[in-house]
């Protein structure tokens, strides 16, 4: 079998012409021939038993072209796609160009296929300085928000709502005096001042004590997301049950025991705190290399038009790995958009807005991969079936069985390419918070 691939000049796609050799097509439409023989009824014959030159006589040969195109197509597909080292990106739309008898059949398909990239420089990348130091302002920080979850409620005894109290009320909502789904609840936890409500809902509930009744009045947004309510005046009949504070432990020893039970003292803790502060801040500047570093070296590549299948299989990856990290949650699709108020199309196009960014990085990365001959090793693999079966609680028996060796080494080569550019990225640039 030969095969011949011609791109075409203005975009990733072209035309492949390959041909199926007479043995292939002959065995192709025995198989054929034998599908169809269980099937057909022939007057003299028994059910399945029709000779095939009396099939020939009556139907020709040329009945069972198409059956047996459909089976030897996708293999000879295949082999063609392996001779000309072309990579599609979608289903092909495929053509015969001949279907002679005793002959080779052509045929020809149009395939949109993996754009051609031009590195550019991707080393040495000039990226924005970050800051991993760690203050003290930034420890006693850490500190005050470990206090704030430590905080206790306590009843405030014939005292005002302010901001950073919790009150517990019961709600009644109504739009041109008629109540709505959604708007309305008996003994909610508010804490005021947390945004958690319509704006300007929490506001009209400060200053008041418990066993008063409040008309909070609010607008919806225009683009609240139940369309019904949308813009939309409300009134509220609010009933206060009970006023909180909080009551903040104090900063000593006990609360550093309470906190961490690996520390003994409020000394211990801070030094801990400031390690783990570190820690974080070393690997937010190691991101932001990377980032920064692949994003000049993306601008530095020059990329043919992407096609749109690529998009969209971007898309809908991106959109089914979203909705199973929330499935990990105990949050089901359904769940998610009931709670969200949106839909899988709003999911969809919120993640092809970036979806350009991505599948150029990828492309990049990959182009990197083969630029700098990087390979994933046996041992690499083996590290990665490990760390994925530590990260996801599986077996590793069961992480092999899920992931094939190519997709692995695939990843672990996409890794390999990040870490090169991000080594040898410099941060001569002023950080990000210099900038004007």
């Amino acid at each position: 079998m030969s095969a011949k691939w011609e791109r075409d000049s203005e975009a990733s796609k072209g035309t492949l012409t390959f041909d199926i050799d007479v043995e292939t097509i002959q065995k192709g439409i025995d198989d054929a021939f034998k599908k169809t023989q269980k099937r057909i009824t022939v007057p003299g014959f028994r059910k399945g038993h029709v000779p095939r030159a009396i099939f020939n006589q009556m139907y020709g040969e040329e009945s069972l072209y198409q059956d047996a195109l459909n089976d030897v197509l996708p293999d000879a597909y295949e082999a063609a796609i392996k001779e000309t080292e072309i990579e599609p990106v979608d289903q092909p739309e495929i053509s015969i160009e001949s279907m002679e008898k005793g002959e080779p059949w052509t045929i020809k398909a149009e395939v949109a296929v993996k754009p051609e990239v031009k590195l550019g420089d991707y080393k040495g990348m000039s990226v924005p300085k970050q800051d991993t130091e760690v203050s003290d302002a930034d420890v006693d920080a850490e500190l005050e928000n470990k206090r704030q979850q430590q905080a206790e409620l306590v009843l405030k005894e014939d005292e005002p709502a302010a901001n950073g109290d919790t009150v517990v009320i019961d709600y009644v909502g109504t739009v041109d005096g008629e109540k709505f789904d959604g708007g309305s609840a008996d003994n909610y936890s508010l804490e005021l001042g947390s945004g958690s409500f319509i704006l300007g809902f929490e506001d009209q509930l400060v200053g008041h004590k418990a066993d008063e009744d409040v008309d909070v009045k609010v607008t919806f947004p225009e683009d609240y997301h139940a369309k019904n309510l949308a813009g939309k005046e409300a009134v509220f009949n609010v009933k206060i049950q009970e006023v909180k504070e909080k009551q903040l432990p104090e900063l000593d020893d006990e609360f550093a025991k309470d906190v961490d039970e690996d520390v003994d003292t409020l000394d211990a803790l801070k030094d801990k705190t400031k390690k783990q502060l570190q820690e974080q801040k070393e690997e937010a500047a190691k991101s932001a290399i990377e980032d920064a570093a692949i994003e000049a070296a993306v601008k530095n590549a020059e990329i043919e038009d992407i096609p749109q299948a690529m998009l969209d299989q971007d898309t809908d990856r991106q959109v089914q790995q979203y909705l199973a990290g929330m499935q990990q949650q105990g949050i089901n699709p359904q769940m998610y958009f009931q709670i969200t108020g949106t839909s899988q199309d709003d999911l969809k196009k919120q993640f092809a807005n970036d979806a350009d960014k991505r599948v150029k990085t990828n492309l990049v990365l990959e182009a990197i991969v083969k630029d700098a001959d990087l390979k994933a090793s046996d041992d690499d693999i083996k590290k990665e079936i490990s760390d994925l079966a530590k990260q996801f609680g599986m077996e590793e028996d069961a992480v092999e069985k899920s992931l094939t060796k190519d997709m692995l080494a695939h990843d672990i080569e996409i890794k390999k390419a990040v870490d090169l550019v991000a080594d040898f990225a410099k941060q001569d640039l002023p950080a990000k918070d210099e900038e004007k």
